[in-house]
């Protein structure tokens, strides 16, 4: 394994017959460039240790130390500057060959990945998702509202919707088409408030199980009482408000549009977040892919007011 210490082709060599998994050379020059194991965790979207052992793996089949760990960061050693030269030379090559491959992708059929949460799938987009189908009938598509971030730089899916607060929170790597902002009041059904107001129960609280309570919700006129109900997922949650047992929050373009929810009088509205349309790499060249994301960013953009929770006719 010494021979990795010998500059120019020799160098190159070794690093072909160790079988180096190009998994581990791009989290080498994620670190390598960042100087800080954390700072290239949040890049590739993955967590501390992972990228820890991926270059603990790399060292171990090179057979030689490529950082030095310093308070200030991470510094390449003077065998891991050799094996950056070299590694960006296979990244370099890698992106050519997605270009040529992927680049050329550009037929309408095919499988079609999409990942979004689970209330955008089932009480905004899905119609939009049935015409794109009905316009492009050879592609696959497979549609993911598990409410598990899928990992676009791995593969998981081509195209990510997800509601983000903070943009600093996504993957540098990923293309992001924004959208509009996505605001949620506080809901109750119109039955369970007339009874309140005519001297009924204070209502409950209803969380998704892990949720805490606001603390809004025992002061002022609009409290409910300390007793939590808790629901285990979104659609409970909605049952649970529809059934009358008592307020919770619900983004707008859900609560606004059930003709058996109101909004929990003297409340405002809060930011959830802003959409984001997310792809990764060459794959988000390939037309189906192309046709997909330019048609639900402008259903996106038409369904603004909505996802505002500005006024909406329920005719």
């Amino acid at each position: 394994m010494g021979d990795v210490m010998v500059f120019g082709r020799r160098t190159l060599a070794v690093l072909v017959c160790t079988m180096i998994d190009w998994d581990d050379v791009r989290y080498f020059l994620a670190v390598a460039r960042s100087g800080s194991v954390r700072a290239a965790a949040e890049v590739l979207g993955v967590n501390h240790a992972t990228v820890l052992r991926r270059i603990a793996h790399l060292e171990e089949r090179l057979g030689t130390q490529m950082f030095e760990k310093l308070p200030s960061g991470y510094r390449v050693t003077v065998a891991g500057e050799e094996v950056r030269e070299l590694a960006e030379k296979m990244e370099a090559s890698s992106h050519q060959l997605e270009t040529r491959v992927l680049g050329r992708d550009q037929s309408v059929r095919g499988l079609l990945r999409v990942t979004l949460p689970s209330p955008l799938a089932g009480y905004l987009l899905m119609p939009d998702f049935a015409e794109f189908a009905r316009l492009h009938p050879d592609i696959e598509m497979d549609v993911s509202s598990s409410g598990e971030l899928a990992n676009l730089t791995n593969r998981e899916a081509d195209v990510a919707i997800r509601v983000v607060y903070d943009r600093k929170t996504l993957p540098l790597n990923l293309h992001g088409l924004k959208g509009a902002e996505v605001f949620g009041g506080f809901y109750i059904s119109a039955d369970r408030l007339a009874a309140w107001r005519t001297g009924g129960p204070e209502p409950r609280w209803i969380a998704i199980s892990g949720h805490g309570v606001p603390a809004w919700t025992s002061e002022g006129e609009s409290r409910a009482t300390g007793t939590p109900f808790r629901t285990t997922d979104f659609e409970a949650q909605v049952a649970a408000v529809r059934q009358g047992i008592g307020i919770t929050t619900l983004p707008c373009f859900v609560g606004d549009a059930d003709p058996l929810l109101v909004r929990v009088p003297d409340t405002e509205l809060h930011l959830y977040g802003t959409v984001w349309l997310l792809t990764q790499g060459e794959a988000r060249k390939t037309k189906r892919v192309r046709l997909f994301t330019e048609f639900i960013s402008g259903r996106l953009a038409a369904y603004a007011p909505r996802l505002a929770g500005l006024p909406i006719s329920r005719d």
